[in-house]
């Protein structure tokens, strides 16, 4: 019998190892992303207080349309760039949660860049 290597295990262990080196401020937070397969989830949260500032999720009641493509990453990524700007962030450091810096992380970090967020 063939045992698969546990893919969320990995990236569990791979977002570890970025979550060492970089950390959310009040000045300068932290973009958080999490994709499930049918969802994608971004917060901008404070470190040092533990707290998070902004949320934005395909499962938000304004969100319309379906949650597991590149289509609505880019809406969620405008949408959490909106909500900081109007709280007043500009700059935040993306965490992409340990996923390839591709697809539909891509497209969430390149919509909140064009909403307004320095990263």
């Amino acid at each position: 019998m063939v045992l698969r290597p546990d893919s969320n295990q990995a990236r569990q262990k791979r977002h570890g190892r970025i979550r060492n080196r970089i950390s959310g401020t009040a000045e300068c937070p932290r973009l958080n992303v999490f994709r499930s397969h049918n969802h994608i989830y971004a917060q901008v949260i404070d470190d040092k207080k533990g707290v998070t500032l902004i949320a934005a999720s395909t499962r938000d009641k304004e969100f319309a349309g379906i949650g597991g493509n590149k289509e609505a990453a880019k809406k969620i990524g405008l949408e959490v760039a909106k909500r900081a700007v109007e709280k007043g962030i500009t700059g935040v450091v993306f965490d992409r949660g340990g996923y390839l810096y591709h697809g539909r992380i891509k497209e969430l970090a390149e919509g909140a860049r064009e909403g307004g967020l320095r990263f």
